[in-house]
């Protein structure tokens, strides 16, 4: 008696390791939307509160410019960054309301930490806001789309 595997064995073992192979990328696929949403929300938090710290730092005042039509971000005189193609955003003003194409400008005065509102980015899996408070800064909240 021979000690081995048949045919038969080593295919359906190549078989499982298929649908698992496959059932993970299509997990991994879903996933890497939410985690590119959520880089994007934090990196844009981030720049608010650098705009913050360097109204503070310098005595003039920061303005971002988000520019809805591009989807690109960044803070007057410094590099912009781009938000990704899946992900959709809006500025909700308190005063102007919502606002869904052109230009909007978020003020950082020297002193307070600006106008406040809400900067709203959301995908097919996930939607995310970023509350701009004039004495704390931003913050993230999360809400998951179950799709």
């Amino acid at each position: 008696m021979r000690a081995g595997f048949t045919i038969i064995e080593l295919v359906v073992v190549l078989f499982f390791i298929t649908l698992i192979l496959g059932l993970s990328t299509v997990f991994f696929s879903g996933s890497l939307a939410s985690v590119r949403i959520m880089s994007t929300a934090r990196e844009m938090s981030a720049t608010m509160k650098h705009a913050q710290s360097l109204a503070r730092i310098n005595n003039e005042k920061q303005i971002i410019t988000i520019d809805l039509d591009t989807k690109r971000y960044g803070i007057e005189g410094r590099v912009t960054r781009e938000i990704p193609g899946d992900t959709r955003i809006k500025v909700v003003d308190p005063f102007l309301g919502e606002i869904l194409k052109g230009r909007f400008c978020l003020v950082f005065p020297v002193i307070g930490g600006g106008g406040g509102g809400v900067v709203v980015l959301w995908n097919n899996r996930k939607k995310l806001s970023i509350q701009i408070d004039p004495v704390v800064g931003s913050r993230i909240s999360e809400q998951d789309l179950n799709i």
